[in-house]
């Protein structure tokens, strides 16, 4: 049986991440892509020149509108814009129980467009993340979740920590924004910790990564994998995704969501 997947998040014109990358995603996995979309942006390689908020009644209609006909099997929240959303995000989840919940703690673009209003960082705390399977920061959104610098991976592990304690299941603390080699992730499942490595890929084709990466693990979940093997599959996808994308725009392009699709 096809697994379903369900992505909420924000509309990107230029496709190449939000929910036009999550749904290829979903795709070339072997996923059969929903969605609920939390706001509508003009937005390019270069930049983010707009976007406007969904009602939140409307958000949480097109969540129960699918969660009432469709088997989702695993969910994931990327661009929520407002505490209204996310309250409302919160609400429609736990009113459809639905089950593998990665939240992918949008704040900021690539451009440096903010994507969370500050306002809404209490309500990412206490109304989305103790209702979260696993969370995927990279090292800003960390640092903002639990205030406080994160240079190396002994932080990365206590930033993890300290989130798991706000009420998450897992969390996956990604390294990309620190130097070296590699490009490593700390994933932590309130017990242990597992790193997970990878070649770090020069390309400017990086839009969208995150929301590839968390699209990736969802439909890894949404299969049945269990959470390691789903961040060490998705992060695998993401590194080719990396490697093959062809460069488009004048900014940041896409990756490659389809390398591993024969056309």
């Amino acid at each position: 049986m096809l697994p379903v997947g369900l992505t909420i998040a924000g509309s990107d014109s230029s496709a190449g991440a939000g929910i036009q990358a999550d749904l290829k995603t979903f795709a070339a996995l072997g996923v059969y892509g929903t969605s609920a979309i939390t706001a509508v942006t003009a937005q390019n390689t270069v930049g983010v020149d707009a976007f406007e908020a969904i009602p939140p009644s409307m958000v949480a209609a097109q969540i129960r509108s699918v969660a009432q006909d469709l088997p989702v099997a695993a969910v994931k929240t990327g661009m929520l814009v407002n505490a209204a959303i996310i309250e409302a995000v919160a609400e429609t989840v736990l009113d459809c129980k639905l089950a593998h919940l990665v939240v992918d703690t949008v704040m900021i673009a690539k451009s440096g467009h903010r994507l969370l209003l500050p306002e809404a960082m209490a309500a990412l705390k206490t109304k989305l993340l103790p209702l979260a399977f696993l969370i995927t920061p990279n090292i800003p959104e960390a640092e903002a979740l639990v205030d406080f610098s994160i240079r190396d991976q002994d932080a990365m592990r206590e930033a993890a920590r300290r989130l798991t304690q706000m009420g998450t299941s897992h969390v996956l603390v990604k390294g990309g924004h620190l130097e070296g080699r590699s490009a490593t992730d700390i994933l932590y499942d309130g017990k242990d910790f597992y790193v997970l490595d990878a070649e770090r890929v020069q390309t400017t084709s990086t839009h969208g990564t995150g929301c590839t990466l968390s699209a990736a693990i969802t439909a890894y979940l949404a299969h049945g994998e269990d959470l390691v093997s789903a961040c060490e599959k998705g992060k695998a996808y993401l590194t080719q995704a990396l490697k093959k994308a062809t460069p488009l725009g004048h900014g940041h392009g896409p990756v490659n969501h389809f390398w591993n699709v024969n056309f």
